[in-house]
């Protein structure tokens, strides 16, 4: 009888507490749904802006290049606060190209532009920018396909049914992800995109004075005018983070264009032994303390083919967070190799930010190149030609197999690399 009374006060208690559970709406197993408020509100505090996303590596706020490819081999893309060094070609004719895809995503994005120059007027500059390119056919049916989603969610896939949980991949351009866009080089962007965005323009001949004298920072007046502008441009427009009640926050682009070279008044590609190597590389370290307290990214050309002194490039290359590398077929041996008659120059990825770290990434992309078609600037895998038959010169196998040696072993190239690669 106690064990009964005990067993029954049990029963009574388990079924008071299953009561007020259920009466709490409290139980062991809880149906997953949207956060609390109070995540909510954490959340909220992450920047959201328009044309930028998060690394899937490190969480870090990344704009695109303008070009899809280069962003894929960047991880992803360009971090903000940080500095994007591209190795002009021996003639100047590709490096203006990445130039302008930078500052027509932009555009694009929506994004400030502050455009800087000592040979061109920033305004011509924005003029030669490249139009969107926008397929209004594949609009077309992509709104059509959105429309008919509903319809077509209704019927089931009778083979490989758990395949229905995956998402579906979309091909063909992009069209409005925000992040990242194609461009036709033969047309030029609409006036009307260039008179509503916001940018600043500095032109080097009518900024400099002849009375302006800087000495004694061992700074040229060319550099330090242009670094109190760009100092001027992030405080005055908040892109420092100083005015946290700002509901819409932007990133700054700024694009430096021929750094280095005696426009600005600097005589590293003068001469080997020149007085103002350091002033370059004051700049490069100022400029880049201002980008890691703002949200903005650079961009600059270097001519680093014209610097003699390679000490020099080798502290402009340590001083800059990523840097591309631009070699040009044009009057070289290359330009007649068949290694390469389907590319117009290679492309070298030399250095990629790991940031908040003290050692920087190595790419494992060795082997890229570039080629300009009649509408878009591409860049790919070099690849070895399916050649190899009978046919081929003696002479034509040799040049293949002393090409491949050279690209290392990322092009196919056999372990011993005197030999081509066979099929």
């Amino acid at each position: 009888m106690a064990a009964a009374g005990t067993c029954g006060t049990g029963t009574g208690s388990t079924g008071s507490m299953v009561a007020a559970a259920s009466k709490n709406n409290v139980t062991s197993f809880q149906r997953r749904g949207p956060r609390a408020s109070g995540a909510d509100s954490g959340c909220s505090r992450l920047v959201s802006i328009a044309g930028t996303r998060r690394s899937v590596r490190n969480g870090q706020l990344l704009v695109s290049t303008g070009l899809p490819a280069l962003d894929q081999f960047l991880g992803g893309g360009l971090a903000v606060g940080t500095l994007l060094l591209i190795e002009e070609d021996k003639y100047n004719i590709y490096s203006p190209l990445l130039f302008n895809y930078f500052l027509a995503e932009g555009i694009a994005s929506g994004h400030a532009l502050l455009v800087a120059s000592a040979k061109e007027d920033p305004a011509d500059i924005l003029q030669k920018l490249p139009a969107p390119l926008i397929d209004h056919s594949y609009k077309k049916e992509c709104d059509e396909d959105i429309c008919g989603h509903k319809m077509e969610s209704d019927i089931k896939m009778k083979i490989a049914w758990r395949y229905q949980l995956f998402p579906k991949m979309e091909g063909g351009p992009v069209l409005s992800s925000g992040f990242g866009h194609d461009y036709d080089i033969s047309k030029r962007i609409p006036q009307e995109l260039i008179e509503t965005s916001k940018w600043h323009g500095f032109f080097l001949p009518e900024k400099i004075s002849s009375t302006f004298n800087v000495e004694s920072c061992s700074l040229t007046s060319g550099y330090m005018k242009l670094l109190q502008f760009i100092q001027n441009i992030i405080y005055e427009e908040g892109f420092d983070g100083s005015n946290p009640q700002k509901k819409q926050k932007n990133i700054l682009r700024i694009g430096i264009q021929n750094l280095g070279s005696p426009l600005w008044g600097d005589d590293i590609c003068c001469a080997e032994n020149c007085d103002a190597s350091h002033s370059v590389t004051k700049f490069l370290y100022i400029l880049r303390a201002l980008l890691r307290t703002s949200l903005s990214a650079c961009i600059i050309t270097v001519p680093t083919h014209l610097i003699q002194n390679k000490a020099v490039i080798a502290r402009v290359t340590n001083l800059s967070d990523t840097v591309v590398g631009l070699e040009s077929f044009i009057g070289s041996e290359k330009e007649t190799n068949p290694l390469y008659k389907d590319y117009h120059g290679l492309i070298h990825i030399r250095q990629i930010p790991r940031l908040n770290n003290l050692i920087y990434d190595i790419s494992d992309v060795k082997d890229l190149a570039f080629k300009l078609k009649k509408k878009l600037f591409t860049i790919e895998r070099l690849h070895l030609p399916p050649d190899l038959s009978d046919t081929v010169s003696r002479s034509s196998k040799q040049d293949l197999a002393e090409s491949a040696k050279l690209l290392g072993p990322g092009c196919g190239m056999t372990a011993g690399g005197k030999k081509h690669l066979d099929f």
